[in-house]
């Protein structure tokens, strides 16, 4: 059995064939972290607990002085009786107390996995569950502690379910997802943090005495801070090393930390953001939290994200779309605006036909009055003044073409100016006495009413009930403010943040399941809710609304670390950039976009006939490789150094291809030579353009030549058959 109980140790041992996690029972009550780590063929208790008679420790058996829960290493904290360091749950009950003694009471262990009551999870695949449940008999509350352990992945999910088994109300006021203490503190914290249109920027630093934190309190997971965190070895590179990962699967508001205490271990701790949460409970009501996707590599960070990618791909995303080849698109953004006419959208269609793109998709401005930002959301049925005949009209014209159609909602938001909002004022997030704070001249609907909920389902169901629409860009550009449900009582208005991205859940989840075949993308001003939360139910995402290629390199090599290329949507746009003004060779464009989910988002009557030859050739060898590009292993090789340079390679069982971005030129170019690392060593490869052939080996160890390159933003590409 992956899960062992030993009864005489009073140890749960979980293994596969890559990593064991141990949990261990102290005076029968309390539950210790033992080993998370490189699988163990068995366990005793080598390391064991020490036991020191501490200065200002409190001790729970007053006959034991060197017994403290708060120099122990917990599975989960204690509340106001002994555990002073950060806590992974509150409760305050009816007197204003926080004080609980959750203790040991029994466990169960089975196949597979329960699904989360109305929260994303990924999917059981070959898994076997521990569940631990604690109680408090003072108060008559219930904690259960869940352990999903992937027999075929490095990984463990955690979660946590809180229930009220007595009368009285209780009020949850910190519902975390999973807490470790680990017994040492010499890591680096690695975090992915960044801004709109400079997402995923890499950061890395040594741990130190006290709390280091990331959160969100914006409503959505952000692009300010993704929901993740890893420790890693100091020497842990991209090759080798250690890395314990933590991924939450969750959207709104959370909170990731890591504090190294006073006798050097680190605790990790993440969940829902208390700051901005409460959940009142009632006699036998529960609260689940969201899962951790708990990820070991002991082969650094491409270990890691080998890992990420394959769960995600196989167990996270919708499964219709696991293997579905992704269409390449012309998004009309950047090249239309708000300016659109069915004539002008059709002779586009045309063009985009004729290169051999595949998927036409129409951005904002299509629907209400909506000529610029001020307007309309809400009002999801087409602008007759520039769709006369209708959406489904233009929509059947233009798969007619042979082209798949696509349509760009934003759901969640209500323009001020709109149908929606004269009928249904109360239906924008707001406070009683207080002005409702626009952001990009729009509101944000309450999604913690069902009504509200509904009413979008109904929505945007009858337009993808005509059959006509392929695919879903679903975005979302502005934060949460005034956050409150007029509906709900005084004592339960903090419940409002988890409210909402349960009744986004739930509307996704809806839409999705009653139209499988649509593909719908993610977007949140680009990558302002790219999280696991997000990707269960729609299965890629618009990275960033930076289109440049040198910052992309970056931001799509951070994304990398968490999420295969397939899930990163990237087009090639005009210049001078539209963002940062940069002017970039469309092959460089190119190259970077079909490293992602790989499209284009500029106006081709304005093309020169270079940059058209070119779209040519780009989209011909996407279609030719396109399994290798969306679903080979994707490993990086250079992060983005000072000059901006970065390097990273596809490979499958038939081919690899090796992307070297040069970023800035330089003079006195250094000896440069690039290993490719993870090639078949015992293999032949084949240079398609030189026709020479190399060992797998040579090619790993020995690498390529990287040649000057006199010209910003060049690219250098390697393309090998593996013979």
């Amino acid at each position: 059995m992956p899960i062992s109980f030993d009864q005489n140790q009073q140890f749960f041992h979980l293994k596969n064939h890559e990593i064991s996690y141990v949990i261990g029972i102290e005076k029968g009550k309390y539950l210790t972290h033992r080993y998370f780590g490189k699988t163990l063929s068995s366990y005793h208790g080598c390391n064991e607990l020490q036991r020191i008679d501490r200065g200002f420790a409190t001790n729970p058996i007053p006959a034991d002085r060197t017994f403290s829960l708060n120099a122990l290493p917990m599975e989960t904290s204690t509340q106001g009786n002994g555990d002073h360091r950060i806590a992974n749950y509150q409760i305050r009950n009816q007197k204003g107390h926080n004080v609980t003694d959750f203790h040991f009471q029994d466990f169960d262990i089975y196949n597979g996995k329960k699904e989360l009551t109305g929260l994303p999870s990924v999917r059981s695949a070959k898994t076997t569950t521990l569940e631990i449940r604690l109680v408090d008999s003072i108060q008559q509350l219930e904690m259960i502690l869940v352990y999903n352990l992937y027999e075929d992945f490095p990984v463990i999910t955690r979660s946590a379910r809180y229930r009220n088994l007595k009368d009285a109300p209780v009020y949850l006021e910190n519902a975390g997802s999973l807490m470790l203490d680990l017994p040492r503190w010499n890591f680096d914290l690695i975090t992915l943090n960044g801004a709109h249109t400079n997402e995923a920027t890499l950061h890395r630093q040594a741990l130190h005495p006290g709390i280091q934190k990331i959160e969100s309190s914006r409503g959505t997971s952000s692009p300010q801070h993704q929901p993740f965190l890893a420790l890693a070895n100091p020497e842990t590179n991209e090759f080798t090393g250690e890395v314990f990962a933590f991924h939450f699967v969750y959207s709104g508001n959370f909170t990731a930390q890591v504090e190294v205490e006073q006798y050097g271990s680190s605790r990790v701790q993440i969940g829902i953001q208390p700051e901005t949460f409460e959940w009142k409970l009632t006699q036998d009501h529960s609260f689940q939290t969201p899962e951790v996707v708990m990820n070991y590599s002991e082969d650094g960070f491409n270990g890691m994200s080998q890992t990420f990618h394959r769960l995600y791909q196989t167990c996270l995303i919708p499964e219709q779309f696991s293997q579905q080849e992704r269409p390449i698109l012309l998004n009309t953004w950047e090249a239309n605006y708000f300016d659109l006419s069915a004539e002008a959208l059709l002779t586009q269609a045309r063009q985009a036909k004729e290169l051999g793109i595949e998927l036409f998709v129409l951005d904002d401005g299509w629907f209400g009055k909506r000529n610029d930002d001020t307007s309309s959301l809400g009002d999801w049925s087409e602008n007759r003044e520039k769709l006369p005949q209708g959406l489904s009209s233009l929509a059947r014209e233009i798969r007619q073409m042979g082209l798949k159609f696509g349509i760009w909602f934003e759901p969640e938001m209500v323009s001020k100016e709109s149908e929606l909002f004269r009928q249904h004022p109360d239906w924008a997030l707001h406070v009683s006495d207080y002005p409702m704070t626009e952001g990009r001249r729009q509101l944000v609907l309450d999604l913690s009413r069902k009504e509200v909920q509904d009413y979008l389902i109904d929505q945007l169901g009858k337009q993808l009930a005509s059959g006509q629409i392929d695919y879903v860009k679903w975005d979302m550009n502005r934060h949460l403010t005034e956050v409150g449900n007029t509906l709900l009582p005084a004592d339960q208005q903090k419940e409002s943040h988890h409210r909402y991205v349960l009744g986004l859940y739930r509307v996704i989840k809806t839409l999705t399941e009653e139209f499988p075949t649509v593909l719908f993308e993610n977007c949140s001003s680009g990558g302002g809710r790219f999280d696991p939360g997000m990707m269960a139910y729609l299965p890629q995402t618009w990275t960033s609304d930076n289109s440049d290629a040198l910052c992309r390199t970056k931001i799509q090599y951070g994304y990398s670390y968490l999420y295969p290329p397939i899930m990163m949507g990237a087009h090639v746009s005009d210049v001078p950039n539209h963002q940062v003004g940069r002017l970039t060779p469309f092959s460089t464009r190119g190259w970077i976009a079909m490293s992602g989910n790989f499209g284009y988002e500029l106006d081709l009557m304005k093309q020169s006939a270079d940059n058209l030859r070119l779209m040519q050739e780009q989209i011909n060898f996407y279609k030719a490789h396109r399994q290798l590009l969306q679903f080979g292993e994707f490993y990086r090789l250079q992060a983005p150094d000072t000059q901006f340079a970065s390097a990273w390679l596809f490979k499958n069982d038939q081919e690899a291809l090796l992307i070297y971005s040069n970023g800035l030129a330089q003079p006195a170019v250094p000896i440069h030579y690039l290993k490719t690392v993870y090639l078949d060593s015992d293999a032949i490869y084949q240079d398609t353009e030189t026709e020479n052939r190399y060992s797998g080996a040579e090619l790993n160890q020995a690498g390529i030549l990287i040649p000057r390159i006199k010209q910003d933003f060049e690219t250098a590409v390697y393309h090998w058959k593996k013979l």
